[in-house]
């Protein structure tokens, strides 16, 4: 027996086996290509303390290498107040820094980082601890 289809239904056959296929080759270049981006800061970019912070806190959406990461908390002077290397969580996701006490002012945190895949991202934001800055 003779199974016979028409044109509109091979049409659409081969648009539905094209859209698997686009679709499974952009899913798979989004992992290939993932960065780390943060998902949350502490403090928060723009936020105004009214208490300096004794740590700094960003969680990334992506694992990061410990190896790679580096983070400053810097005032307008350029004065790094980060006490020592910069310690990433156990989950990779989170880099951290104690700080020393900052006295009144703004402040960029600068952070860069590389993502298991070894791809490298770098940002940066600011803070102002009240009584300082604008």
């Amino acid at each position: 027996m003779e199974i016979k289809t028409s044109p509109m239904t091979s049409k659409l056959s081969r648009c539905v086996v094209l859209l698997a296929i686009t679709f499974t080759t952009i899913s798979v270049a989004r992992q290939v290509s993932a960065h780390s981006f943060p998902q949350e800061q502490h403090p928060a970019a723009g936020q105004k303390l009214t208490a300096p912070p004794t740590e700094i806190r960003i969680k990334f959406d992506a694992p990061i290498e410990k190896l790679f990461a580096k983070l400053q908390v810097l005032d307008a002077s350029g004065k790094n107040y980060a006490i020592g290397a910069p310690e990433v969580s156990s989950n990779g996701l989170e880099l951290s820094s104690k700080v020393e006490k900052l006295p009144p002012g703004a402040y960029k945190v600068r952070w860069a980082v590389v993502c298991v895949d070894t791809h490298h991202t770098e940002g940066a934001y600011s803070f102002v601890v009240a009584g300082g800055g604008t």
